[in-house]
């Protein structure tokens, strides 16, 4: 799970967390070669960086049951090799893929706008998955999809190269403190991975709700060759991602939201 404010499921009084130790999960590093955010150590002895830090949660009583009576149909087991898409959503439609959708209102709330568009969403944190699954049961909900595994190996083995339409990362944990900034999601080789899996003209929307992580987003999305911004910098929230309760809280409480979208260049 990303650090998402907006998902968290905790009730509109409640403060904002502040820190990674205050999330469920969240979805980080990155497992790749000389990944930013590996130590010299690290880089040494091959220890292996996710990109999420798991967090316990209790699964509630409802999230077990939509486990077990939709998880069948709707989670997508991790597999190092590259499903028929087609065959898993049951029709060909643009594929969007969301990393880290917290406990899924997001999700949900656009797959329901978007009926024609098919949502992919990677989640590690099991309430999470539940509370997602709860929500497609009680919407009706068909193009969503759900794999709970780690993003990084997900889009190395499962997504082939130029076949998404679309990805979604709203409100990664930020890592505030600066000796953390390393774990973030956002940062150049995870992003080269991410595009790979983009279609020429296809677009890459994050969102944050800490200035300083949407000052590194935009410089490292900036940074990639393939990449072009939408906007001059930050973009309007396109209408699409709801506007969540922490979101509305913060924004009451005069702080700011950063939403940055960017496209794949095009074949020359």
């Amino acid at each position: 799970m990303i650090h998402d404010p907006n998902d968290s499921g905790l009730p509109d009084d409640a403060p904002p967390p502040t820190s990674a130790a205050d999330q469920p999960a969240g979805n980080e590093t990155n497992d790749l070669d000389g990944t930013p955010g590996a130590t010299p150590a690290d880089t040494l002895h091959h220890r292996r960086i996710r990109s999420f830090v798991t967090r316990a949660g209790r699964v509630s009583t409802g999230q077990r049951r939509a486990l077990d009576e939709f998880g069948p149909r709707f989670v997508v087991p991790y597999a190092p090799q590259q499903p028929d898409w087609t065959g898993v959503f049951g029709r060909e439609a643009p594929r969007v893929l969301e990393i880290g959708f917290g406990m899924g209102a997001t999700t949900a709330e656009i797959a329901a706008q978007r009926p024609d568009d098919d949502f992919l969403g990677i989640e590690v944190h099991e309430p999470g998955v539940g509370a997602l699954l709860k929500l497609i049961g009680e919407q009706s909900l068909t193009n969503i999809r759900i794999i709970q595994h780690d993003a990084v190996e997900v889009l190395q083995h499962m997504i082939a190269p130029d076949s998404l339409d679309g990805v979604h990362i709203f409100f990664p944990d930020p890592w505030h403190k600066a000796r953390h900034h390393k774990r973030r999601l956002i940062q150049p080789k995870f992003v080269a991975l991410l595009v790979s899996r983009l279609k020429p003209d296809a677009y890459l929307h994050c969102a944050t709700d800490w200035q300083n992580y949407a000052e590194q987003m935009l410089e490292v999305l900036g940074a990639d060759p393939l990449l072009e911004n939408t906007a001059d910098t930050y973009a309007p929230r396109p209408d699409y991602r709801p506007v969540t309760k922490f979101e509305r809280r913060g924004l009451r409480l005069g702080h700011g939201v950063w939403d940055l979208v960017f496209r794949k260049r095009g074949a020359a």
